[in-house]
């Protein structure tokens, strides 16, 4: 089996260095950028299983790489900054990284988060080196409910990883995928935010704050809307969690 590779972004030479060294110790191929031009060249060609992301770059915003990297892999993307803003967080997450982890870090922790990503399902196209998805104690079934008057059509396939709404694919984020097959599996049921995070993160590690689902979520259900129109299925119970309602006004 071929090694998971990684791409470390980083222009500090010393947290550069000790991120690579911990990601080599855990078995990984691992390339050091300390720009972002470099960063988007070495990802464009060695398509890695995962990269570490600092946003504050000499060239290139980080955010701005998060992006570009999105529209050339779906591989997994950790930034680790030393902005330690809401309005930044909330903004990684947006623009498709599946993590943000504030500097000063453990290794540790950062190990145990980037052992959490990698139990989480991978999109199909990522090739041989993508990692085995982690069992689950309950499938979550393809859905599509049929259309009916005061409904949009949803179609969840969750061998292909596809959304589509009246027939047009929306592009979601693994993330936004993993959140909503769970809601699908489980129609009408209220499900807590907890359970979200330990389903979705494969693991009783989780982010550090039940806030981080709230943003995915809300990332999703905009997309959603904006496919569907004034179509919700997802509902916030306030103080709980949030359910999926297969067909509603």
């Amino acid at each position: 089996m071929n090694a998971r590779t990684a791409v470390v972004v980083e222009d500090d030479h010393d947290v550069g260095d000790a991120i690579s060294k911990l990601l080599d110790q855990a078995g990984f191929d691992v390339t050091v950028a300390r720009t972002g031009t470099e960063a988007l060249t070495l990802i464009g060609e060695a398509r890695p299983d995962l990269v570490t992301l600092d946003l504050t770059l000499p060239d290139i915003d980080g955010v701005e790489v998060c992006r570009q990297i999105r529209t050339v892999s779906d591989c997994y993307v950790i930034v680790v900054s030393g902005r330690t803003a809401e309005v930044d967080r909330l903004i990684g997450l947006e623009v498709g990284a599946d993590d943000y982890l504030v500097k000063p870090f453990s290794m540790r922790e950062l190990q145990a988060r980037v052992a959490a990503l990698f139990r989480r399902p991978r999109s199909s196209h990522q090739g041989p080196a993508a990692a085995a998805p982690a069992p689950t104690s309950e499938p979550v079934p393809d859905f599509a409910p049929t259309s009916s008057e005061g409904c949009s059509d949803l179609t969840l396939n969750r061998g292909s990883r596809e959304v589509l709404v009246s027939g047009r694919e929306v592009d979601l984020t693994r993330t936004e995928f993993d959140l909503l097959a769970h809601l699908v599996g489980h129609p009408g049921v209220v499900v807590p935010r907890e359970e979200l995070m330990r389903a979705v993160w494969a693991s009783d590690f989780v982010p550090d704050s039940t806030h981080v689902v709230d943003v995915h979520l809300a990332n999703l259900r905009r997309k959603l809307r904006s496919a569907a129109g004034s179509n919700q299925w997802i509902r916030t119970i306030r103080g709980v969690g949030f359910r999926f309602d297969p067909c509603c006004p």
